[in-house]
């Protein structure tokens, strides 16, 4: 049956079940490392319950069912019966991905598929209180007796205040303790129990009522006054009584009280008497959640999370489809901008260039002022690799932590989805390839565990990643004969690559210097799909290594790919852009001195050779280049496409612009080398061009 997407209240709890997911999977990787947080461990039971309220609202039964199973089992540590262990870790977190999947489905209109009963039985199996590894010790274990599982499971149905109604609770009993009001010391048996003692009750009604004025009782001419001095009991009218003074005549809640008299189950006035002062405390606390008591306001207002809730409200989710048409407004001023700033350049009037200039900035501020509403952390994605790490180590029987830097740095919305994939395989790489066993590292004179460091920071208009690791580094001379023995080039190419050069080929397809292939490594695609993800994001990469000492990759990316910095060119009569984060230099040489290298023409760039190609010839259909165009100075922009320096002759620079990419048409979105077109200030069309595809497709 299909899921009503459309339902306002499905929406809401797709967006805080997302949230909570992806912070539970950062806490369940935490508390491997934390076993003993009870904090932590508070914020997952809450993070699982939550989830599982939401879901039984809408019907979700299997994501209920296997949500409740992982609450009972968070419920067991929290209250110290149980340690969470690498075997309980691994279940939770198989766990979690199911309920990932489940989530999924409903995201995409689908019914979830229940959990398989392998998974429900393995996670059931750490429910039961493991006593060998409590941390708290009961003394009163021996003495009272165990209740049979189904009564338990009744009293659990029957609580009728929720977790932060309880707290709320506590908290206003602490603070009247803290005022001074002073109470017997409690026995043992009374620290370890979760019910409230007479004096605590009568301090609860003060705070409700004002000292020394409880509501009184009226006695019951029904009950006999000796019966009531011995046992010390309140009876049902009584009880009615004080219902109605707390929530007036008629108005007192009707739900564990009425559940209680429909049992069968005779009981003992003692039994009787516990849950009449149950329900009390619970009716209690729900007067005190709704009057807000002034003895708990401190504390709730000193507690983080409440603060963090206040801050959340302030923001408002917007669509990003919203967002884009925000987003391509902005970029069409911005090319009313650059058509004024071009036509200031022919008039000298003072008042125009004046009121140009005051265009020019404001229109700068909104347009980075929009940009931002579309900023995301790059947490966004940092947030799944600690999962990543933990697994792919266990798996290949290494120690490796992950240290994450920079979290916080924004990046584009479109940047940070894209972003995903390339990540995990150079963090898989750097744990795979990088980081040695124990016993390699420790025979190399390492610590045992190996380190791999995921950072992200702004430089200018740009953001930088690096996958940094301490393990054995990159042998250029591996990387060389790999080359050879692969039939990439020959001996004699191989052995004039530098380092770095060597460094980069591990970016080309079908490369790997794995002699067996896994489920991790070894196809030599991985790093190759890295290298066109990031030449697709307008950015760059590469590798700097140290043998022995570890490796590092720098990533360099683009704020935005709305608006992009480029160098407008000239040839013939038509401006194209080329990206200027690919640019490396703009000379003017004598192409009369070119040579030509294994048949393709060169030029020599500070004692180096760099291969020289016309854009005319590419570009301009039926170009005719005369000898004259050789024998003169011409531009050349030296641009970088992987590992190496490209020399472009073009025939004429405009300068640097910053347009708004427009997508081509259907006809030309499948034509190599064309990223896509912008409007250029004087009302002209220009081609922003693909150098990467461009190269593949000529060269």
């Amino acid at each position: 049956m299909a899921i009503d997407l459309d339902d306002e209240i499905l929406q809401d709890f797709l967006v805080e079940a997302g949230e909570i997911l992806e912070q539970l999977n950062d806490e369940l990787i935490a508390l491997e490392r934390s076993p003993d947080d009870v904090e932590l461990l508070n914020s997952i039971f809450r993070g699982f319950h939550t989830i599982k309220g939401g879901a039984g609202f809408l019907s979700l039964d299997p994501l209920v069912d296997i949500c409740h199973i992982a609450e009972d089992v968070f419920d067991i540590l929290r209250n110290g019966e149980r340690v969470a262990d690498a075997a309980l870790m691994d279940t939770i977190l198989r766990a979690l991905d199911v309920v990932n999947e489940m989530f999924g489905k409903v995201r995409d209109g689908e019914e979830p598929e229940p959990a398989s009963q392998e998974l429900i039985a393995e996670i059931a199996a750490f429910k039961l209180p493991a006593t060998e590894t409590a941390r708290v010790n009961k003394t009163d274990a021996d003495e009272q007796p165990v209740e049979p599982m189904q009564e338990q499971a009744q009293v659990v149905e029957e609580e009728s205040v929720s977790d932060e109604v309880q707290q709320e609770f506590e908290a206003m009993l602490k603070s009247a303790s803290q005022q001074g009001q002073t109470t017997a010391p409690k026995t043992e048996s009374q620290a370890d129990s979760d019910e409230i003692t007479e004096e605590e009750f009568e301090r609860l009604l003060d705070e409700l009522h004002g000292k020394n004025k409880a509501p009184s009782v009226q006695p019951d001419t029904n009950t006999e006054p000796a019966k009531k001095a011995d046992t010390g009991d309140i009876s049902e009218a009584e009880f009615d009584q004080l219902m109605d003074d707390l929530h007036g005549k008629g108005q007192g809640p009707k739900g564990s009280t009425t559940d209680t008299a429909k049992q069968p189950v005779a009981q003992t006035p003692a039994q009787t008497t516990e849950k009449q002062k149950n329900a009390v405390q619970n009716n209690a606390a729900l007067s005190a959640k709704n009057n807000v008591v002034e003895a708990a306001k401190p504390l709730v207002e000193k507690d983080p999370k409440s603060s963090a809730k206040q801050a959340a409200e302030t923001s408002v989710r917007v669509d990003t489809k919203r967002l884009d048409e925000i987003m391509n407004m902005v970029g069409e001023l911005v090319l009313v901008r650059n058509r004024l700033t071009k036509l200031r350049a022919g008039h000298e009037e003072d008042e125009m260039t004046k009121a140009i200039s005051n265009l020019d900035i404001v229109t700068a501020d909104l347009q980075l002022a929009v940009m931002k509403t579309r900023m995301q952390p790059i947490k966004k994605v940092f947030g799944r690799f600690p999962r990543v790490v933990r697994d792919l180590a266990r798996g290949l029987n290494k120690k490796i932590s992950l240290e994450l830097v920079g979290e916080e740095t924004d990046l584009d919305k479109n940047l940070v989805e894209a972003l995903s994939d390339p990540l995990v395989h150079l963090v898989r790489n750097a744990v795979d390839h990088g980081i040695e066993t124990p016993e390699q590292r420790l025979a190399a004179g390492k610590s045992e565990e190996g380190l791999v460091v995921l950072s992200a920071f702004q430089e200018g208009d740009h953001i930088l990643l690096t996958i940094e690791d301490n393990g054995k580094g990159m042998d250029a001379d591996v990387l060389r004969s790999s080359a050879v023995s692969k039939g990439m080039m020959d001996e004699e190419a191989a052995s004039r690559l530098t380092d770095i050069e060597c460094y980069n080929l591990i970016f080309a397809a079908g490369f790997s210097t794995k002699t067996e292939i896994s489920d991790v490594s070894g196809r030599g695609v991985g790093m190759d799909v890295v290298k066109t993800r990031i030449s697709g994001m307008n950015g760059t990469v590469h590798v700097e290594s140290e043998l022995g000492v570890g490796s590092k990759i720098i990533i360099k990316l683009p704020l935005t790919l709305a608006i992009m910095s480029t160098l407008m060119v000239k040839l013939s009569e038509q401006v194209f852009a080329l990206p200027l984060s690919s640019v490396v230099e703009i000379l003017s040489l004598d192409l009369s001195n070119t040579n030509l290298i294994n048949g393709e023409l060169v030029v020599l760039v500070r004692g180096k050779a760099v291969p020289l190609y016309y854009l005319n010839e590419w570009l301009i259909p039926n170009y005719q280049k005369n000898d004259q165009q050789e024998d003169q100075h011409q531009h050349v922009v030296v641009v970088s496409a992987g590992h190496q320096h490209i020399g472009f002759v073009v025939d004429q620079l405009l300068g640097q612009e910053e347009v708004v990419i427009k997508p081509l048409g259907a006809l030309l979105t499948q034509v190599e080398g064309l990223a896509g077109a912008t409007i250029t200030g004087d009302g002209g069309i220009a081609i922003i061009l693909d150098i990467p595809s461009m190269l593949k497709r000529y060269t």
